[in-house]
C-alpha cells in the first residue's frame, strides 16, 4: 500500500518538478501582475512597488519595474524574499557611464540599466537566475558580463543572443523571441 501511494505521488509530482527551474515558477502571473488594478499607461503590478529603498547614487526612491522587482526583493521595504542589497550587487537603476559598459539598448529601460536589464523573470525564461544570456548555470558568466563590458573581456557577445519575454506596453520590443516549438 506504501509503495502504491508513493508511486502515485511520484507521478503527479513529477511533471511539476521537470519543468521548475526557478523561484518563479511556482508564481502565477498575478503573483507579480493585477490586470485589475492597472492605471492606462501603468504596467500592470499586482506588487506594491517598493517605495522606501533609496538609490545610493541618486538619493532617490527608485521607480517602475526595479520598485516592482524590489517589493519582493528588499527587506527595507519589501517582503525580504531572497533579498538583494545594492550596495554587493552590480547597479542597477543607473544611467550607464559609457567608459565603463556598453550596453545594448535593448537592456535599457528610459535609458537606465534596471533590474530587468540583466535579469527576465518569467518562468518561460530557461536560463540560470533568469539571466538574459545563458551561462550554463553560471559556468560561462563571462557570456553574460561581455555583452556590456567586452573591452574588458575581450569577448563579443551578440544582441542575438539576449533572451526577453517583455514587451513593455510597445516601448520595448523583444531582443529575441523564445523558440517556436518544432512541429512533427
Amino acid at each position: 500500500m506504501r509503495f502504491l501511494i508513493v508511486s502515485i505521488l511520484v507521478v503527479l509530482l513529477l511533471p511539476a518538478l521537470a519543468f521548475a527551474s526557478g523561484a518563479h515558477d511556482s508564481l502565477s502571473c498575478t503573483g507579480c501582475h493585477g490586470i485589475h488594478t492597472a492605471e492606462a499607461g501603468e504596467l500592470i503590478f499586482a506588487v506594491q512597488p517598493n517605495t522606501k529603498v533609496v538609490n545610493p547614487r541618486t538619493k532617490q526612491a527608485y521607480s517602475g519595474v526595479t520598485a516592482l522587482c524590489l517589493g519582493c526583493h528588499e527587506d527595507n521595504g519589501g517582503m525580504g524574499i531572497m533579498p538583494i542589497k545594492s550596495m554587493k550587487s552590480h547597479p542597477y537603476g543607473v544611467t550607464p557611464n559609457p567608459k565603463v559598459a556598453s550596453v545594448p539598448a535593448s537592456l535599457l529601460r528610459e535609458g537606465k540599466l534596471e533590474c530587468i536589464g540583466c535579469h527576465d523573470p518569467h518562468p518561460s525564461n530557461p536560463n540560470h537566475k533568469y539571466l538574459r544570456v545563458d551561462t550554463k548555470k553560471g559556468g560561462e558568466m563571462q557570456d553574460f558580463c561581455s555583452l556590456c563590458h567586452s573591452s574588458k573581456s575581450g569577448k563579443k557577445v551578440s544582441a542575438s543572443n539576449i533572451f526577453s519575454s517583455m514587451n513593455e506596453g510597445g516601448s520595448a520590443q523583444p531582443a529575441s523571441k523564445p523558440a517556436a516549438p518544432s512541429k512533427r
